[in-house]
């Protein structure tokens, strides 16, 4: 269970959340909602441990300071340019100890088989943003527990929407968490909403 208790932020003087507490248990989903500036990306990086709270904590099956098992997704894809798909996914799990016979399954989650071979530069920002998010579908559902995603559906079509709501619902029936910051309506059931 993730628990964040009386987080408070700061972007040079400015407050950008205070007294901000929440708690997300095994299944469920957070959208983060709230005009630009308003701290949805700046939380998220501070959920994944890549930047410190001014104030308040962050608890891991009650545990502070501890390595939360995650994935972060950012508004950039991350990819490299030069790496066909299959080779750039083919990086992604070598980089977190993923058997490289998972990679086939996470092209496919996101309709990406027959863009396979194709250097990433070569690909469309909407085939790119599926790219990385087939990331996600690499350690299969529910091994990595919570997910931190940063407008996920940027750039993508319907169809991609809807392959990406699967990998959602795959995630959380396995009892990951999803928390997401979005200005669009993403394919979560039953999600709250944190408006900040």
């Amino acid at each position: 269970m993730l628990h964040a208790e009386n987080l408070a932020c700061l972007r040079g003087e400015r407050v950008v959340f205070a007294g901000l507490s929440f708690a997300l248990a095994p299944g469920e989903a957070l959208l983060l909602t709230g005009a630009n500036g308003a701290g949805k990306s700046t939380l998220l990086r501070l959920l994944a441990g890549l930047l410190r709270p001014a104030e308040g904590r962050v608890l891991w099956n009650g545990a502070a300071d501890g390595d939360v098992p995650l994935r972060y997704l950012g508004h950039a894809d991350a990819l490299k340019p030069a790496f066909t798909a299959a080779e750039n996914l083919g990086f992604a799990a070598r980089l977190a100890g993923v058997p490289a016979v998972r990679v086939a399954a996470a092209l496919a989650a996101m309709d990406l088989t027959p863009l396979a071979l194709l250097p990433a530069r070569a690909l469309s920002s909407g085939q790119k943003r599926r790219l990385a998010l087939a990331r996600l579908a690499l350690d299969g559902p529910g091994a990595v527990p919570l997910w931190l995603l940063d407008e996920p559906t940027t750039g993508l079509d319907a169809a991609s929407v809807e392959r990406l709501g699967a990998l959602f619902a795959a995630h959380r029936a396995a009892g990951g968490m999803v928390i997401a910051a979005t200005h669009l309506p993403l394919p979560l059931d039953a999600a709250r909403e944190l408006r900040l």
